[in-house]
């Protein structure tokens, strides 16, 4: 028996085992996973996953099944397999599948859970959110608790907050990789070489980040430390709050929570 069975292994779902994998929670043989993309199916032989014939494989042979597909397919995926379901443990990372939804999809016997992890779980580094409530037993949701901890942060979070905490969580890394790419930008147009303005934005953002993990004080506070009066940095500052960055960020988020497809 297969600790985690994947049924679709797109950017997230890989980006997880892999992270569980390099971590050390899991290794390749404790896996098994199944999807209908060619190049999927190599990546999992790269990994040294084993892979599956059929879903029904996964199924069987799993004591997780871990639901990673487009939300489109999930009900021509699941149903199907209801039957099979019964009984089981399901790990989605499905948008729009939370707990009520997979208690009108499934049967009441088919224990569920629903997760929105971000890519940096990749690299150990991922924030996950797990929704409350959910249906697993203690040591079933202890074990999925452990494994989002060995690849980042979990944090419990209620139905109704899931949305808008995983929106921040979730499409931040793409608004963080564009700050870095602007600072890089802005280093490069003074002078400094494209890789070491890379290398110093991004290692200047992870830092930052982790102190402010760290001290616990309010971003506002470590913004002054930094700032000399008349020094360059509140002249930075200054700019930045010309371009209404906190504005533009602030919109950033509220878009991507009202998005319409």
């Amino acid at each position: 028996m297969k600790k985690i069975g994947f049924i679709g292994f797109g950017n997230m779902a890989g980006a997880i085992a892999q992270g569980i994998i390099q971590s050390g929670f899991l290794k390749p043989y404790d896996c098994i996973g199944y999807d209908i993309d060619i190049k999927m199916v190599q990546k999992m032989n790269m990994m040294g996953i084993e892979t599956a014939r059929d879903i029904a494989q996964i199924i069987n042979q799993s004591a997780f099944v871990f639901v990673g597909v487009k939300p489109q397919v999930v009900e021509s995926i699941l149903i199907p397999y209801k039957e099979q379901l019964k009984e089981k443990a399901l790990i989605s990372i499905v948008l729009g599948y939370d707990f009520e939804k997979y208690q009108q999809l499934l049967d009441d016997s088919t224990r569920h859970i629903f997760v929105m992890p971000n890519t940096p779980v990749q690299v150990e580094q991922g924030m996950s959110l797990i929704e409350e409530p959910h249906s697993l037993k203690k040591e079933e949701f202890e074990f999925v608790r452990k494994m989002f901890e060995a690849i980042g942060c979990v944090e419990v979070v209620p139905s109704h907050l899931m949305a808008t905490a995983g929106t921040l969580s979730g499409c931040g890394p793409a608004f963080v990789y564009m700050m870095i790419e602007a600072l890089a930008d802005g280093a490069v147009k003074e002078g400094v070489p494209r890789a070491l303005a890379y290398q110093l934005a991004s290692q200047t953002l992870a830092g930052a980040a982790i102190m402010q993990q760290k001290t616990q004080q309010h971003p506002g506070v470590l913004k002054d430390q930094v700032c000399s009066p008349g020094g360059s940095t509140i002249c930075g500052v200054e700019a930045l709050e010309k371009g209404q960055l906190r504005a533009t960020l602030i919109s950033a988020i509220s878009a991507a929570v009202h998005y319409k497809k």
